[in-house]
């Protein structure tokens, strides 16, 4: 199996750097207008080297957080900054309107510099955590910095001691269903905690390592997707014509279930082959990916409809499929045709569909 080559990451790289005993602090959006490009739970690392990675708005304010964040780094003090945006500032950074961004900024604490309120070790389980697709939470009480970690569970495994406890947890099973990360108030009104779901990266399963696999692979990389193509056809999986890219060379209904589908996965099929493309779908089917797309023509998609109604999956659960998969863009060629796909899967994870394709040759 080929390792992917990791992109730069926020939490990664604080972690690489807290290690190498360099001061470093992360700052994270807690609260923003409705037109901002960076909502709730966007991360920008800062580090005294000078190196920043990520972000937190769409530029307007990230001078004055990553000053703050160097005196966070000298002092261990976390910091709530507040940022009103006019709307003549907002128009210039390509918003609709000004409002508020909110901005949490905390140092991270290695045994070295114990004064930074967010411990490298939770860093180093929510990676561990997020490396196994296990959602978590990391819950900060803005007030002290305390920050503890929580998980998806429907039953804890002890009552809430108090009424706060109680509404965090309630605030919490609202952050893992939503999937968005959010604040828990007072009666005032005033922000008291943060819930940060940690996001796992979109995962691409690409089942064909064929040409426009070649090009959608990459591609997708590029907006943040974890990629791995799935072919047992060697001779095509290979390193020299996926460069940087996962790949595994198992039955795809075998890769699959070995590497469990979460709701943050999409599944496309690209081979053109029955006996490759259905046992991928028959499992996808049956898995909480949010996307699954299928290659091929209107009659080859037809086929394999006819074919999935005969192995007993019914009208509701086929209809799932994208296929002829694509937005209706008039794609020609591998490379415009991968671009349709990206768009398409994109488009669907934020609830945004869009138009269809007349079915690929």
């Amino acid at each position: 199996m080929t390792k992917l080559s990791s992109t730069p990451d926020p939490l990664d790289l604080l972690i690489e750097w807290a290690r190498a005993g360099l001061p470093c602090a992360l700052a994270t959006v807690t609260s923003t207008w409705g037109s901002s490009p960076r909502p709730a739970g966007s991360m920008m690392a800062v580090c005294e080297n000078g190196r920043i990675e990520g972000s937190v708005s769409g530029g307007c304010v990230e001078g004055a957080v990553i000053e703050e964040a160097a005196t966070v780094m000298h002092t261990g003090t976390p910091a709530a900054l507040s940022h009103g945006v006019s709307s003549d500032d907002a128009w210039a950074v390509g918003l609709a309107c000004g409002g508020r961004l909110d901005v949490y900024v905390a140092a991270i604490g290695t045994p070295a510099r114990p004064q930074g309120t967010l411990p490298l070790e939770m860093l180093e389980t929510v990676a561990e955590k997020r490396r196994a697709r296990v959602p978590v939470i990391m819950a900060t009480e803005l007030a002290t910095g305390t920050c503890r970690l929580l998980y998806d569970t429907s039953t804890p495994a002890t009552a809430p001691a108090t009424d706060l406890e109680a509404r965090l947890a309630a605030r919490a099973r609202e952050v893992f269903e939503t999937g968005r990360s959010l604040r828990l108030e007072d009666e005032a009104g005033q922000a008291i905690w943060f819930l940060h779901l940690v996001p796992m990266p979109p995962r691409l399963l690409v089942v064909g390592a064929v040409h426009i696999a070649q090009v959608l692979a990459p591609m997708a990389q590029t907006t943040g997707f974890s990629v791995t193509v799935i072919d047992p056809r060697t001779q095509l999986a290979t390193p020299e014509r996926f460069p940087g890219i996962t790949l595994d060379t198992d039955w795809p209904d075998e890769a699959l279930a070995r590497l469990g589908i979460d709701n943050q996965t999409a599944i496309v099929t690209l081979t053109h082959d029955a006996k490759l493309d259905d046992p991928t779908l028959q499992y996808a089917l049956g898995s909480e990916a949010f996307y699954i797309g299928a290659l091929g023509s209107r009659k080859t998609q037809a086929s394999r409809v006819a074919r999935l109604h005969e192995a007993g999956f019914d009208t509701g659960r086929i209809a799932r499929i994208h296929g002829p998969v694509g937005l209706a863009i008039g794609a020609v060629g591998a490379a415009e045709i991968a671009l349709s796909i990206l768009a398409e899967i994109v488009a669907v994870r934020h609830n945004k569909p869009l138009g269809r394709v007349s079915g690929w040759a």
